[in-house]
């Protein structure tokens, strides 16, 4: 495990490209990656391609469903973006990261949308479990009729273990006087809540999180101008090129494939391209493993791969 890290650190230093530092505070904002695979994780349940089978028997640590961690080292606030099945190790790991704390669970949970992956780890902040009190999740308009609505969701809400902050499009939220938020309504397959990505900021550096979406031409928004105003962006790379999930019918769940995006990117400069890592890896996706011939081609356009434990300065 801690061997294929190294092996994507030494692809990216080879291509001589700028890598984020790890685990070394010099900004009073980190944001941290808790998380890169897709919401099935990996293993997959049910998956019997060799891109699993060990997996079931010898778990990778570093494949966790697709998460952000965010610290304040100066207010002394830490924050976690999706709460996902990995929940528990994601906040443990975020409490490693702010020396300041004392306890394990976040200032605050932010929600993208409705998809297992994304909200299902609210389950652990239940009675059953830690039995939190009053967390606040902040969460788009119908993703809060939702958790209010439904069980065991509504559960949380009623015994107080969760404080659901409304959140509005394009609205900046100030959490601390160096962390500014706002929210990004993405087109997805929204059956049961919207979905957003995110606008990160800290005093110096801007970060983009769009760890879901549908095709980039669905989207009223210019993807390169939105790269263009971040340092970072973090964006969908569920799948390679589709080719790897041959059980699926893609058009019911489109997302824009690796090889389209860097089609799309192509003329950017070194720079802008250098902002881009690819998050979100379906199991099936082949840049998960950094010899494959498509995490080569991602590294040698000038693109990055998402790696758990990369740590950005804010």
């Amino acid at each position: 495990m801690k061997l294929i890290h190294l092996l994507f650190f030494l692809i990216c230093t080879l291509s001589c490209q700028e890598n984020p530092k790890k685990a070394e505070q010099v900004s009073p904002i980190s944001l941290i990656i808790l998380g890169t695979i897709q919401d099935g994780g990996s293993p997959h349940i049910g998956c019997t391609k060799a891109c699993c089978k060990n997996l079931f028997y010898q778990p990778n640590i570093n494949r966790q469903v697709v998460s952000l961690g965010l610290i304040d080292y100066q207010h002394k606030k830490k924050y976690l973006f999706e709460a996902t099945p990995a929940m528990p190790l994601q906040m443990k790991k975020l409490k490693e990261y702010a020396p300041f704390s004392t306890i394990e669970t976040p200032d605050g949970i932010f929600l993208t949308h409705a998809h297992i992956g994304h909200y299902s780890g609210l389950m652990y902040l239940g009675r059953e479990a830690m039995n939190a009190k009053n967390i606040p999740v902040y969460a788009m308009p119908r993703m809060k009729i939702f958790l209010d609505s439904n069980g065991p969701w509504s559960q949380l809400v009623q015994l107080k273990n969760i404080n659901i902050q409304v959140l509005t499009p394009t609205e900046g939220l100030i959490l601390t006087p160096n962390i500014h938020i706002v929210p990004m309504i993405v087109p997805h397959r929204d059956e049961f809540s919207e979905t957003v990505g995110y606008v990160i900021s800290g005093p110096t550096k801007r970060a983009l999180f769009i760890p879901d979406i549908d095709k980039w031409e669905k989207w009223d928004v210019n993807i390169i101008e939105a790269i263009a105003g971040v340092d970072y962006a973090f964006i969908d790379g569920t799948f390679y090129d589709g080719s790897e999930l041959n059980t699926r019918n893609l058009s019911e769940i489109p997302h824009p494939f690796i090889v389209e995006s860097m089609k799309k990117f192509s003329k950017l400069s070194a720079s802008e391209k250098s902002k881009i890592y690819f998050i979100h890896f379906n199991h099936t996706n082949p840049a998960l493993n950094p010899e494959s011939e498509a995490a080569k081609s991602i590294i040698t356009n000038g693109f990055h791969i998402a790696i758990m434990d990369m740590q950005f300065d804010l």
